[in-house]
C-alpha cells in the first residue's frame, strides 16, 4: 500500500505523514507520564486508595459517551482537523482546572471534565490519519509506531523528571505537554476536499446494520480488554514474586517494542494478512500469551511473553484501524472510531473492575479468565469472517 501513487490531486510529499508523526509523538508523551504516574500525583494530593481508585475510573466511564458525540460532530461538518484541534485546546484548558483542585470531589470533577476532551483524541486522530494516510497512498503503522515510540520515553523519563520535580507539580508538566501536542495538531494538513461533505447528514446505513462491524468490535474489544490484569495489576505480581523496579521496566518496555516493530512493517504486513485476519492474529497472540502467564512461568520465559503484546495488541490494534477505514466510507471515519472507542471503554472498564476481585482470589491464574476473553474475542472474528464471506484485503 505504501508504494502506490497517491489518490489524483494528492501529493504524497506534502508534510501530511511527518507532521501526524509528530501529533502522534507529542500526545503519547501525555499518555506515557499519565498512565504510570497520575496515581503518584492523586497520592500526593492526599487521596486514599480507594477513592484514587475511583478518579482513575473517570476517564473510562466518560469515554462512552464523550467520545461517539465528538465523533459523530466531527463527521456532520466534515472537520476532523478542526475538531481535533479544538478538542485538544479545551483538554489544556481542563488539565489546568485539574491542577488546582485540591481535594477528592474536585479533582474527580476536573478530571472527569478533562477527560470529556482527552479521550477522543485518539479516535479523531486515528480517523484522520487514516483517511489522509488513505489518500496518499500510505500506510498507518509507520506513522503510529512514534506515539508508542514517545510512550516509552515519556515512561522512562517521567520517572527521573519526578525525583526532581516532585509528584506536586506531574500536573503541570502534563500541562505542557498537552500544549505542545496542541501545538503540533495545529500544524497538521488539511484533509482534501474529497475528504469532505459540507454540513450534510452521512449518507448510506447505519454501521450497526453491518454484521462484520459490530463482530469486528465486539472482537477486538474483547482481545484488548483481555489486557487488564497485566495493565493494572502486572507490575504488583512481578514484584511480588521477586523482579525489581528495572526488571520490571524493562519487561513493559519489550512489549511496546515489539508492537512498534509491528507497526514499521505494516506497510507489507496488512496486505498480506488482512484486516480480520490481524485481529484473529491478535486473539491467539493474546490466548497464548495469558494461558501461559496463568501458569506462573519462570522469569526467563517473560520477555518472549512480552513480545506478544506486537500480536495481541499490535496485531489487534492494526486490524481493527484497518477494517474500520475499509467499512466507514466516506464521511463516517469518526463515527466509526468513536463507537470502537465507546464499546472498547466500557468492555475494559467493566474488565478492570473484575480484574481487581480475580486477582485477590487467585494471584497470577487470574490470566487465565484474560486467555478466555482472548479466546471468546477470536471465536467471533473467526466465525463471522466465515460467516460473513467479508473480504477485507487493501
Amino acid at each position: 500500500m505504501s508504494e502506490m501513487a497517491p489518490l489524483p490531486g494528492i501529493t504524497a510529499q506534502d508534510g501530511f505523514a511527518w507532521r501526524l508523526s509528530v501529533f502522534y509523538a507529542a500526545f503519547f508523551v501525555y499518555a506515557g507520564i499519565t498512565l504510570p504516574f497520575l496515581p503518584v500525583w492523586l497520592a500526593s494530593k492526599g487521596l486514599a486508595a480507594a477513592e484514587i481508585g475511583i478518579v482513575l475510573a473517570a476517564p473510562m466511564l466518560v469515554r462512552p459517551f464523550a467520545v461517539p458525540a465528538a465523533a459523530r460532530l466531527a463527521d456532520r461538518f466534515a472537520a476532523l482537523r478542526e475538531a481535533l484541534v479544538a478538542i485538544s485546546m479545551a483538554s489544556v484548558a481542563g488539565l489546568i482546572m485539574l491542577a488546582f483542585a485540591d481535594r477528592f470531589a474536585t479533582i474527580l470533577a476536573a478530571l472527569a471534565i478533562a477527560s470529556v476532551f482527552v479521550t477522543p483524541i485518539v479516535p479523531l486522530a486515528d480517523a484522520y490519519a487514516l483517511r489522509g494516510l488513505g489518500e496518499r497512498r500510505r500506510a498507518y503503522g509507520p506513522v503510529r509506531l512514534w506515539g508508542s515510540v514517545s510512550f516509552i520515553a515519556a515512561s522512562l523519563a517521567g520517572g527521573v523528571a519526578l525525583s526532581f520535580a516532585g509528584a506536586g507539580n506531574l500536573i503541570w508538566t502534563l500541562v505542557v505537554v498537552q500544549t505542545v501536542a496542541t501545538a503540533s495538531a495545529m500544524t497538521l494538513v488539511p484533509l482534501s476536499e474529497r475528504s469532505r461533505l459540507k454540513r450534510q447528514p452521512t449518507a448510506g446505513p447505519s454501521l450497526w446494520k453491518h454484521p462484520m462491524f459490530i463482530a469486528v468490535l465486539a472482537a477486538s474489544s474483547l482481545i484488548q480488554a483481555s489486557h487488564s490484569v497485566m495493565y493494572g495489576f502486572g507490575t504488583l505480581l512481578w514484584t511480588a514474586n521477586g523482579l525489581d523496579g528495572p526488571a520490571v521496566g524493562a519487561l513493559w518496555s519489550m512489549g511496546v517494542v515489539a508492537e512498534i516493530v509491528l507497526f514499521a512493517f505494516a506497510g507489507r504486513v496488512v496486505p498480506s494478512v488482512g484486516a480480520t485476519g490481524l485481529v484473529v492474529l491478535g486473539g491467539l497472540g493474546g490466548l497464548l500469551r495469558w494461558a501461559v502467564m496463568a501458569c506462573d512461568p519462570p522469569a526467563i520465559a517473560l520477555p518472549l511473553l512480552q513480545c506478544l503484546h506486537a500480536l495481541s495488541y499490535g496485531a489487534t490494534h492494526l486490524g481493527t484501524m484497518t477494517f474500520l477505514a475499509g467499512v466507514a466510507g466516506q464521511g463516517r471515519h469518526a463515527t466509526a472510531q468513536g463507537d470502537y472507542a465507546a464499546v472498547q471503554g466500557a468492555v475494559f472498564a467493566l474488565t478492570m473492575g473484575l480484574s481487581g476481585a480475580m486477582v485477590d482470589r487467585f494471584d497470577g491464574a487470574a490470566y487465565a479468565g484474560m486467555a478466555m476473553m482472548a479466546a471468546a474475542g477470536t471465536a467471533i472474528a473467526i466465525v463471522a469472517r466465515r460467516a460473513c464471506g467479508w473480504s477485507d484485503r487493501p
